[in-house]
């Protein structure tokens, strides 16, 4: 069940519509799942599907597949799924007249699976982009619609000659009937036998190469789609800094590809008709050529700039929405798009929605195509929410926990298409606040969306608890994005966050598998604390953004480490040893631990430094003002791995040069005593403020 294994990953990846089409009604997933090692044993290419000579062997393997799914079903302990397999394993039945439809089926299954994972490349359960998207199956459909092309040039030359040899046999023959003793009467017979024959033979494959062409169209735009929908979700993804290629280039070339190929494919279908009138399996190919084009269209308007998906109400926002099939659509009448905001409940439904939840100003767009660019965007350049109707909350749910979206609704005509076609995208969730101190909570719920949410879910469904190690991916991803730093958090910092968020400060053991909950990250304070996990981690990079990047980035910073670990990497080092560490009691602050005069019996610990204080003095100047901090972890003088972030001369250094100047320059010997008295005064005011013992005597954070 090698195949079956690699394609289960794939799954949630697929479109509803396409795992549909992959695995219909007569032959349902759950028959390749329970049934999948069976399956792939079989061997489903070795049939010919015209040759009524297996159909006993077709039938002996119908009869076994409905066996092995009776016992499957009998010996499953769930009761609902255990009566489903049953009713599955009954309507296997219709495939008793025509056992080789069976075989035809699974093996068009077999080969679409191949198909999409040729296309995919999965990384971690995640579609991996390809930006030459779906080349070689372009070229090979356009060479397949050249092909047929070929072909119905050729029944033309045939049916010419044809007719040419009918008359020019009237002629000879006259009113005699055919001589078997004139050679030439019959070479002309069997001349037109020779042609009716190769008509016949032609007729036939450029059906068959029709059905191949359409059946191909269908894999290659399924892989299309999966394509878009992988493009989604990376953009998704970039929220807590997932490398995402926001080119949409390809995937424009692609859709306008397959949608000349679909033209071209439609026409010559009507030329069949022209030909030789509704053959077999005419209507069938022209429904799915329908369906794959509304498909097409449908699915080629997608949210190329994402609104901010914290909003504030009455603050202008932009976002803008593009349509990969822009230079096909109909000239004449501008097309506008309208954007509405919906309640998650409504993005649920999958309509557009009689009920307006909230009152968007400038919320209509006209799709303007730029012809430098090639593309077809509707720019919403000065959006604004007024007010907006938040549904009821269940028990502690707060606004900030309620998610909205912005749904984009147009109708337009593509060119070739008689009738127009109604056409909609969804942005990413997005959470609505009314005053900027929401606006930390609100990010923590969209972190936990982008971060946790399956791809091609229901919206906004995402899991109540998660493993702590897929949390550290996502703590870890957001760091490097908002400071923009190629360094990221380390196993040390992991198991500090851990104990943190767990409350378990004793506890050395792996956390990796431990579940994380959506209220231990953002609802519940921390022990001790005010704050949540989320609104002290977010202080931190807030604060290494603005005040430390470069530190952090050279690795001067160790960050977030427990007392215990501090106490155990640096009880054996000299005095004056110190490193950097995040403080744990108040939120954006950075302290400095060092080993005291008392040498490795006590650690102490500097009280911490804010925003504000870095703003008036930076750390590399604090650093280098305070005397009992010599060596920085492990055992580098601190003079030269700051030197750099050393200004030209630090505040308190500043004032007493001015002083001093002032002194040398006064005449007045009241002056002078005067600013004498003053800069002992400012001295000892410094002194004190870069000292380790201000606020009265030691600071453990």
């Amino acid at each position: 069940m090698a195949l079956w294994a690699q394609m289960t990953p794939q799954l949630q990846f697929l479109p509803t519509q396409i795992l549909n089409e992959l695995y219909p009604d007569t032959f349902p997933l759950d028959v390749r799942h329970y049934l999948a090692s069976w399956i792939e044993e079989q061997r489903w290419e070795n049939f010919d599907v015209d040759n009524m000579e297996q159909e006993p062997q077709a039938r002996r393997l119908l009869d076994q597949m409905v066996r092995l799914l009776q016992e499957v079903a009998q010996h499953n302990p769930n009761v609902v799924e255990r009566v489903k397999l049953q009713h599955i394993s009954r309507n296997l039945s219709v495939f008793q007249q025509q056992p080789m439809q069976l075989v035809r089926t699974v093996r068009d299954i077999l080969r679409k699976e191949r198909h999409l994972l040729t296309q995919v490349v999965a990384t971690n359960g995640t579609p991996q982009p390809a930006r030459e998207d779906g080349k070689t199956d372009v070229d090979n459909l356009v060479l397949k619609v050249l092909e047929i092309q070929n072909c119905r040039q050729t029944l033309h030359q045939l049916q010419e000659d044809l007719n040419w040899e009918k008359q020019e046999m009237e002629s000879i023959q006259g009113q005699n009937e055919l001589d078997p003793q004139n050679s030439d009467q019959v070479t002309r017979q069997n001349r037109i036998q020779q042609l009716e024959y190769n008509y016949s033979v032609c007729a036939k494959k450029r059906m068959q190469l029709l059905q191949e062409a359409v059946c191909a169209l269908e894999l290659c735009q399924a892989s299309l789609i999966l394509r878009i929908k992988s493009w989604r979700w990376e953009q998704h993804r970039a929220t807590i800094g997932v490398q995402f290629d926001d080119n949409l280039g390809p995937l424009q070339t692609w859709c306008e590809q397959l949608l000349g190929v679909n033209s071209n494919l439609r026409q010559e279908l009507m030329l069949v008709k022209r030909d030789h009138g509704v053959v077999e399996q005419f209507h069938t190919l022209q429904e799915s050529l329908a369906h794959v084009l509304q498909t097409l269209i449908k699915n080629s308007l997608v949210v190329d700039k994402q609104p901010p998906q914290v909003i504030k109400t009455q603050s202008k926002f932009s976002t803008t929405v593009r349509y990969l099939l822009g230079e096909k659509m109909a000239p004449g009448k501008p097309v506008l798009l309208k954007a509405q905001i919906i309640t998650e409940a409504q993005a649920r439904q999958g309509v557009v929605p009689n009920e307006n939840v909230g009152e968007l100003i400038n919320s209509t767009a006209i799709l303007e195509h730029n012809t430098a660019s090639k593309n077809t965007c509707a720019t919403f350049r000065n959006m604004s929410i007024r007010k907006i109707k938040r549904a009821d909350r269940k028990g502690s749910e707060s606004v900030t926990e309620e998610k909205f979206a912005l749904l984009f609704t147009t109708e337009l005509t593509i060119t070739g298409c008689e009738s127009p076609y109604s056409i909609q995208a969804i942005s990413l969730p997005v959470v609505v606040i009314v005053h900027g101190s929401q606006e930390i909570n609100a990010m923590a719920t969209i972190i936990w969306d982008c971060a946790f949410s399956e791809p091609d879910r229901v919206p906004f469904i995402v899991p109540e608890r998660v493993p702590w190690k897929q949390m550290c991916e996502a703590l870890s991803s957001k760091f490097m994005s908002e400071v923009q730093t190629q360094r990221c958090l380390d196993r040390y910092n992991f198991h500090f966050l851990a104990q943190k968020i767990f409350d378990q400060p004793d506890i050395t053991e792996d956390f990796s598998n431990m579940p994380v909950s959506w209220a231990q990250f953002n609802k519940e304070v921390l022990p001790g604390r005010t704050f949540t996990f989320w609104q002290w981690f977010e202080g931190v990079m807030d604060l290494t953004k603005k005040c430390l990047r470069d530190y952090w980035s050279e690795g001067l910073i160790f960050g977030f480490i427990g007392k215990q670990h501090l106490h155990v990497i640096l009880q054996n080092k000299p005095n004056g040893t110190f490193l950097l560490r995040f403080s744990d009691s108040e939120i954006g602050g950075i302290t400095i631990a060092y080993v005291g005069p008392n040498g490795g019996r006590k650690i102490q610990n500097i009280q911490p430094f804010t925003k504000k204080d870095l703003d008036s003095a930076g750390l590399g100047d604090r650093i280098r003002d305070i005397n009992c901090i010599t060596h920085v972890y492990p055992d580098l003088p601190k003079n030269e791995v700051f030197k750099k972030f050393f200004t030209a001369m630090s505040m308190g250094r500043t004032c007493a040069y001015w002083i001093n100047q002032i002194i040398v320059k006064a005449t007045d010997i009241h002056t002078c005593r005067f600013l004498f008295f003053l800069q002992v005064f400012i001295g000892w005011c410094i002194k004190y403020l870069f000292s380790p013992h201000r606020n009265q005597g030691i600071f453990s954070p």
